[in-house]
């Protein structure tokens, strides 16, 4: 198996016998996506967590979406940060919003039709967050039951999705240990940079005690390596580590840095509709289909 190099030292996959490469020199497999209804009747939540922040956790959430429903999956995308920037990254400003995710955790009377919002995504719908979020990590601390607030809100639609993903908070406090209770996967979204590998093991630390305390059924769907430039020795050796500790559950997509995720944000849509030809939107179509053959293989 051999690999060629871009001049800008990047390496590149090349099938001289027959298998293709990743990003980072591993067997890619030939991803087969199950039909849709081949598979659960319910959602399938997925939490995209990772307590530093400017890792690509939103961009993923979003661009993940979109991916899933261009694949014809019903997707539910929960902001779950204080601030906002998933809804904004889809067209929604935060500060107009009348009713929001704060609503239907903490407003009786509020129900998820009078907070949901069609995006311009077809199959895409969005639960909306603002700063008044940031309220509700004090104020649920006095609820019964307060890390499956969440989940009793998402509980109810799971058959309307086949998808819910729930984008965090960089942080790991009430509102992500309420993300973790009420998902059944996580998605680690995780920077090629050292400091951002040094607070994993925090991270992987409060997802097992989830895991024993709250939700039993909580699984590590993959680690996302984002930012990635392989031109650079730091990114290779950080991703190097990453697969030493995570192995096969290190996605086989990568996601580039590149100036279009900061475009898409400004004009408030994914980039597989904003940009549909770049390799951004190719990687998270990629990611799209190894989420779906991952969890059918469940």
């Amino acid at each position: 198996m051999t690999m060629h190099h871009d001049p800008g030292g990047q390496a590149s996959p090349t099938q001289a016998d027959g298998d293709q490469l990743d990003a980072t020199g591993r067997v890619f497999p030939t991803l087969v996506v199950p039909p849709r209804g081949d598979g659960p009747s319910a959602a399938i939540v997925v939490a995209l967590c990772n307590q530093k922040g400017g890792v690509g956790k939103t961009t993923t959430a979003i661009n993940l979406g979109a991916a899933l429903a261009e694949l014809d999956r019903k997707v539910l995308l929960v902001d779950f940060d204080p601030q906002g920037s998933a809804s904004l990254g889809l067209g929604v400003h935060p500060h107009t919003l009348d009713l929001s995710i704060y609503n239907l955790l903490l407003a009786r009377d509020t129900t998820f039709d009078d907070v949901v919002i069609s995006t311009s995504v077809p199959g895409l719908d969005l639960l909306p967050a603002n700063i008044d979020l940031s309220a509700a990590e004090v104020q649920l601390v006095s609820e019964v039951a307060r890390e499956q607030t969440l989940k009793r809100i998402l509980d109810p639609v799971r058959d309307r999705y086949d998808f819910i993903l729930i984008d965090c908070a960089p942080s790991l406090g009430l509102l992500t240990v309420n993300a973790l209770t009420a998902c059944d996967e996580v998605i680690i979204p995780l920077e090629c940079e050292y400091f951002a590998l040094r607070g994993v093991a925090l991270l992987t630390d409060t997802i097992n005690k989830v895991t024993d305390r709250l939700n039993p059924g909580l699984r590590l769907l993959g680690v996302l390596a984002t930012m990635f430039d392989g031109r650079t020795l730091h990114t290779r050796e950080v991703f190097a580590r990453v697969l030493e500790v995570f192995g096969d559950e290190v996605f086989h997509t990568v996601i580039r840095r590149t100036i279009r995720f900061p475009e898409t944000t400004v004009s408030g849509e994914p980039i597989t509709t904003y940009a549909p030809s770049s390799d951004g939107a190719a990687a998270y179509r990629s990611l799209a289909k190894e989420v779906l053959v991952r969890c059918h293989e469940r």
